[in-house]
């Protein structure tokens, strides 16, 4: 199933913007009053015939919308300190968004040998993650932060949760699959996930915290815990910081799905 990915709604009508009309039209050589499927990043596939493929841009007539196509019964917010090969960050943003994640933050932590973080790229990614494992929705990517700064105000149901690995703390941490386990699990019927009304307020928030190659500090791990995270651990292997990030999605979704 060939995806096209459009922000650039009116109604009925949709436009696509340069670089998907070029694929869609010059590559994939649809023509007027063909159907194609369109993504809009928001979690509605969208249905459309092509009304114009003239210019720069091609339009579209949407004539039906599935909303929360692809998606999945939780929101996972995931707090990652990017890693010094910019590389392995943005192959976890693409796995990430394979699986399911909904928010990814870099956090700039005391210990993080990178300090600037530029999310254009990342964004490009994430949408040609979601195309190509069928979502409708994108990731949201925020601008860097830091970790004092992001560890300011939260929502009281969400469940939060750090992995650190300080060895005198062994004790205070309980493994992720236990924690999740205690998270009841929502109704994941395709009538469920596609109602347009759905309530929100059912999906269970998620919030993990994963820190830079040389860990988040001391103060940091506190702060974090005071601010009510739990420490969780994912077992006894030592992990880069994206496949621990990784590992973190994956236990989400294997618990929900």
């Amino acid at each position: 199933m060939e995806l096209f990915y459009s922000q650039d709604i009116e109604g009925t009508l949709l436009r696509l913007d340069e670089e998907e009309t070029r694929h869609c039209v010059k590559v994939l050589r649809h023509r007027t009053g063909e159907e194609i499927f369109v993504i809009d990043g928001q979690g509605r596939l969208l249905k459309c015939i092509l009304t114009s493929t003239a210019g720069s841009r091609a339009q579209a007539e949407i004539v039906e919308r599935t909303p929360s196509w692809g998606g999945h019964p939780y929101h996972l917010t995931m707090a990652v300190c990017p890693t010094k090969n910019n590389e392995r960050f943005e192959w976890f943003l693409e796995k990430a968004c394979e699986i399911g994640v909904d928010r990814i933050v870099p956090l700039i932590g005391e210990h993080s040998e990178r300090k600037v973080y530029k999310t254009d790229r990342a964004r490009k990614i994430l949408v040609s993650a979601a195309k190509q494992s069928l979502k409708a929705a994108v990731p949201v990517i925020d601008e860097p932060v830091s970790v004092k700064a992001f560890l300011k105000g939260f929502e009281s149901d969400s469940l939060r949760l750090i992995a650190y690995c300080f060895e005198d703390e062994t004790d205070l941490r309980r493994s992720i699959n236990d924690v999740l386990a205690g998270l009841p699990k929502p109704d994941t019927s395709e009538a469920t996930l596609h109602k347009p009304d759905a309530s929100a307020s059912a999906v269970p928030d998620i919030i993990i915290m994963i820190g830079p190659e040389g860990d988040f500090s001391p103060e940091e791990a506190h702060a974090a815990r005071a601010a009510g995270f739990l420490p969780v651990h994912f077992g006894p292997s030592r992990m880069r910081t994206e496949t621990a990030a990784l590992f973190a999605v994956s236990a989400v979704y294997q618990h929900f799905v």
